[in-house]
């Protein structure tokens, strides 16, 4: 075999691979998802749902969830996800209002606790896991300025905490969203929009993220800051001195849910991804950062959160906040926006 033909094979074997990878890629169904999970759990999620699907490829489109409820309901006229998840339970609850999710019910999704899905016979959104509020405290900036650890949300209408408290803005955050519902429902509307008066007093500033306060507590910023459990897990063990404090009158909380849209044109995709989520593989891997998934005897106790936690939650009516959501984000905005981050 002569020099020229050896090059020549070589280049058709070449050209043959290539068009073999083309093709496969070609196979491969894109699905467009959008969602509010963090950041760092995304490409865990993904290489799960690939091992057994490896010709769906995700395309995630993240954002927080009040950003995401907003931009699938600017989008209702004309959808452009196929799938959203990993978006708290009120939001959800607003798109299936507005006729946006596809009734589907994954496989196994009878081993899944219940009430942490749609309550519908063939649900239209399926929890993945719970979520809830954790106040981070900075001991070191603390004990500088002479500030005691917080035990409850009343603690925080002190004065000696002005200025040192930050929160998620509740229209672009699930998290800052869960707070203000859950300080209305435990304590009425009147008295929760009189708390949540006299706490903007001392707040810093709104952030447009449920992680940012804690990760702002955690640097020094701040000595208060109101975010949730894995975020504060996630600083606490990045070394930064936190404690994580859980107020006594109880927590709000939310579930992070998915659904299919009803106008995806990759329906079999779509159902495939809904499967995955509902399975005992995926709900292992909530599992290492929720101490509450939606599929029983999964969890296991997390460091630094109380055993009784799920006990901690408030009663939380979902179809009530779900319904008014609009008006309580403009009451909200009205009253506290302009110490939103910019």
């Amino acid at each position: 075999m002569n020099s020229v033909y050896k090059k020549l094979l070589a280049l058709i074997t070449t050209l043959a691979l290539a068009a073999v990878a083309s093709v496969a890629c070609a196979q491969k169904t894109q699905l467009l998802v959008y969602t509010a999970l963090e950041t760092d759990q995304l490409k865990a999620y993904s290489d799960s749902f690939n091992k057994s699907e490896p010709n769906i490829e995700l395309k995630w489109v993240r954002d927080s969830t009040g950003v995401i409820t907003a931009k699938v309901l600017a989008e209702k006229a004309n959808p452009q996800a196929d799938v959203i998840m990993g978006v708290a339970a009120t939001s959800m609850m607003v798109f299936d209002q507005q006729g946006l999710l596809l009734p589907y019910k994954p496989k196994g999704f009878e081993k899944l606790t219940r009430k942490y899905s749609d309550p519908k016979s063939t649900p239209t959104w399926v929890g993945m896991d719970a979520w809830g509020a954790t106040v981070c405290f900075n001991v070191v900036e603390a004990a500088k300025r002479n500030i005691p650890r917080p035990e409850s949300w009343e603690d925080l209408l002190k004065p000696v905490y002005k200025g040192q408290v930050t929160m998620p803005a509740p229209p672009s955050s699930g998290t800052g969203f869960l707070d203000v519902t859950a300080w209305l429902q435990m304590w009425g509307e009147a008295r929760g929009w009189k708390y949540m008066d006299a706490l903007h007093e001392n707040i810093a500033q709104y952030t447009h993220s449920g992680s940012k306060p804690c990760r702002q507590s955690g640097a020094g910023e701040f000595v208060v800051g109101i975010s949730f459990e894995y975020r504060a897990q996630q600083v606490k063990k990045s070394g930064a001195p936190v404690m994580l404090v859980f107020p006594k009158e109880g927590l709000g909380w939310d579930i992070e849910a998915t659904g299919i849209v009803k106008t995806t044109k990759k329906l079999d995709a779509a159902k495939k991804l809904l499967d995955w989520t509902a399975s005992k593989e995926a709900n292992e891997l909530y599992a290492k950062w929720w101490q509450i998934v939606a599929m029983p005897g999964i969890a296991q106790p997390q460091p630094n959160i109380p055993e009784d936690y799920e006990q901690m939650y408030v009663k939380n009516d979902f179809a009530w906040a779900a319904r008014n959501r609009a008006k309580i984000l403009a009451e909200w905005q009205k009253r506290y926006g302009a110490k939103t981050e910019k």
